[in-house]
């Protein structure tokens, strides 16, 4: 299993940030597999995959990088670098571009774990590979970036206030199957058999959600390491176009009907402005009539205060016919790089 030692300091420094550029790498993952692990990632790749695959028809060489990089067990490096806190998906691909050629190649072949094709034999590897994450970027995130950008932030106020509730073994171990907190400063991150990295004091950790079902491990030398996990199924899937019963929304208003079979997951007022893409004050005053009616109540995780639906809300929301919704965290197979 791959495994990192972390000492307590580091850990306690770690933090949730969003990557532009994991989120398009997930997004290329998922255009590779051509499946979709739930509705939402379905009717994405029923808009997108035609052109995707359009695009690597048009430059065999791209297809074939593709191919070569995302290695069964192994991402190559140049392809898929750690991005940093606040980076832009421009600064981070620019990376990819300016990787050597000799580099790219050697990468190609630990991922393949052979020799590498003779059709990859050649040195604009790196350019051509920066030009279809480009593509992936443009034609397939850009456009959806702004409510994905909510979702992502949701999931990381409500990790943010599972650390608070309890403490970083709880989160690590909910991340994605095959991570788990095993003490003694160890941190199991995939199942891939792979000798013990340790995590150098002082280092950067990362933890960046993504709306696809994908992850991946990574790090830059020494200085900064990152998961990549699965965001929250609730959060990632496309509640902006499911709408609320119509029985329901009849009874309490369709904005507030909403709010009410979200509340099936414990939300922050946040998560919820995030997610629903409605004010703040508007979330408020929903939240305040919920709670008024005994449908929803208040918890109390650390400094943040989550909502839940109580078994009254949980009947309600039932005899409308929307049913409870749990999270499903489940992640595709995890490919360290």
């Amino acid at each position: 299993m791959g495994l990192w030692q972390i000492d307590t300091d580091t850990l306690a420094r770690s933090r949730f940030v969003l990557s532009p550029f994991a989120e398009t790498f997930a997004s290329l993952k998922l255009l590779h597999a051509g499946a979709g692990k739930h509705p939402g990632e379905e009717a994405w790749l029923r808009a997108h995959l035609p052109g995707y695959r359009a695009r690597l028809a048009d430059d065999p060489v791209a297809a074939l990088i593709v191919r070569a990089a995302l290695g069964a067990s192994w991402i190559a490096d140049f392809f898929c670098p750690t991005s940093c806190e606040g980076e832009s998906f421009e600064e981070t691909v620019a990376r990819v571009r300016a990787a050597g050629a000799r580099e790219a190649r050697d990468n190609l072949r630990v991922s393949l774990r052979g020799p590498l094709p003779a059709a990859l034999e050649r040195d604009d590897l790196p350019e051509r590979a920066a030009a279809l994450l480009t593509y992936v970027w443009d034609e397939t995130v850009r456009p959806y970036w702004r409510r994905r950008r909510r979702i992502l932030e949701a999931d990381m106020v409500a990790r943010t206030a599972r650390v608070s509730q309890g403490g970083w073994a709880a989160v690590l171990d909910s991340l994605r199957p095959g991570t788990r907190w095993l003490g003694e400063s160890r941190f199991q991150v995939n199942m891939n058999a792979y000798p013990p990295r340790e995590v150098a004091a002082g280092a950067e950790l990362l933890f960046m959600p993504v709306t696809p079902r994908a992850g991946w491990v990574s790090w830059e030398g020494r200085e900064r390491y990152a998961l990549v996990y699965p965001c929250l199924g609730v959060l990632a899937e496309d509640h902006d176009r499911r709408p609320a019963p119509a029985g329901l929304a009849a009874l309490v208003g369709g904005a507030r009907a909403g709010v009410l079979v979200l509340l099936g997951t414990p939300m922050s007022t946040t998560q919820l402005v995030a997610v629903t893409g409605q004010a703040l004050g508007s979330v408020g005053r929903h939240l305040r009539v919920l709670l008024d009616a005994g449908l929803v109540e208040r918890r109390r995780a650390g400094r943040s205060v989550l909502y839940v639906r109580t078994a009254a809300g949980d009947v309600l929301v039932k005899a409308s016919g929307a049913g409870t919704r749990e999270a499903d965290t489940t992640g595709a197979h995890v490919t360290p790089s």
